[in-house]
């Protein structure tokens, strides 16, 4: 019988809902018995007659564990893809309860050494905030105090924010803007359904009020020599440390042969096409490619912009004799990204010339 100890919810969804669990290849099974000896769970029974291990207890085993399949020395078991569990880790209420169950055992799972870390910790205030789009938010964060602030940070970096006055965890959000001595951030917050800090900053977030802000983080940055062609590939508000990366390539190398694709839902919710045009006035040889999977073409688009229908990388299979010779930056959504790099794998591309930031919830 399943060990309630083991089926119980995992991260408040039930078990019974997760189809996760070994099968076994009994025609490639050898009968050895290391994944009934190796789970401790007691997934398995052994068949001494047949000599074949069976899945008794699937309910029992790890959600997301491969350990068997992965020291089976005749490669007999499989799981089902990782991404029946990274699609349920992308829901507010599994993250929501992976935070509560952290801030719950705070005592016993905090790190007793105190790792030095260069980012800073300051008060900035919010002093502009703009809904655009369908469900995006672009704030403009600001020193209240001169000094105070995240002077010099290098585009494609990120922030943390805190919800004032709550014990929740800091949400991170990427800079879109590059330093211009003032110490301003540009952020794009996409609503969450149920997501506790979008919920505050679409809903209660006031001009004047004031965040604590943890930074700058990240390893997103320019890396490309100066001659090196580029391809900037958004999804969503992965679009932000992207636009940070194009304004640091227009201020300083306009002449750069750039390549822009930037994929949504729908088409009706590209929010920055003015500023898409204002770069492409500075930068000629950038080409900008807008894919949504439904809708009609942007009403604000013209002809230094094109548009298609579908995502990005469904955009990027269709030309990629344009991709070989570039270096790529990406960011967006989780599912977007292993998309991507499944394919850059197909083509060949070299993953040093690839450069990710994962953008999710």
């Amino acid at each position: 019988m399943p060990n309630p100890q083991f089926t119980k919810p995992w991260h408040g969804v039930p078990r019974e809902q997760i189809h996760w669990n070994p099968s076994i290849l009994e025609d490639a099974c050898i009968g050895c018995g290391t994944c009934v000896t190796g789970c401790s769970r007691l997934v398995y029974r052994f068949d001494f007659e047949r000599k074949k291990p069976v899945v008794v207890d699937p309910l029992n085993c790890m959600v997301g564990c491969t350990t068997c399949a992965n020291t089976c020395p005749a490669h007999a078991i499989t799981f089902p893809s990782i991404e029946t569990v990274l699609a349920l880790e992308g829901l507010a209420p599994v993250r929501h309860a992976v935070e509560d169950d952290l801030l719950a055992r705070r005592d016993i799972l905090a790190a007793s050494a105190s790792i030095p870390h260069p980012d800073r910790i300051v008060t900035l205030a919010v002093a502009e905030a703009e809904r655009v789009g369908t469900d995006v938010l672009r704030i403009k964060l600001a020193p209240i105090k001169p000094g105070e602030c995240f002077c010099e940070f290098t585009p494609g970096q990120y922030v943390e924010l805190w919800e004032p006055n709550s014990s929740f965890m800091s949400r991170a959000y990427s800079i879109a803007n590059t330093p211009d001595g003032t110490g301003s951030l540009e952020l794009h917050i996409r609503r969450v359904e149920g997501g506790r800090f979008t919920e505050w900053a679409f809903t209660k977030m006031q001009v004047g009020d004031r965040v604590r802000a943890r930074g700058p983080l990240g390893q997103f940055t320019m890396r490309s020599l100066p001659d090196t062609p580029l391809l900037f590939v958004a999804g969503g508000t992965g679009f932000a440390p992207i636009l940070a990366l194009l304004r640091q390539q227009v201020r300083f190398n306009a002449e750069r042969d750039m390549i822009l694709v930037w994929g949504m839902k729908k088409s009706q919710e590209f929010y920055a096409v003015p500023e898409l045009l204002a770069l492409h006035e500075q930068a000629p040889r950038l080409r900008i490619t807008l894919a949504a999977e439904s809708g009609d073409p942007p009403a604000k688009t013209d002809e230094r912009l094109s548009f298609v229908s579908g995502t990005a990388v469904y955009v990027l299979a269709q030309n990629q004799s344009q991709i070989v010779q570039r270096d790529i930056y990406a960011a967006g959504p989780s599912v977007m990204l292993r998309a991507l790099v499944h394919n850059l794998d197909r083509w060949g591309i070299a993953k040093e010339r690839v450069h990710l930031d994962s953008f999710s919830v």
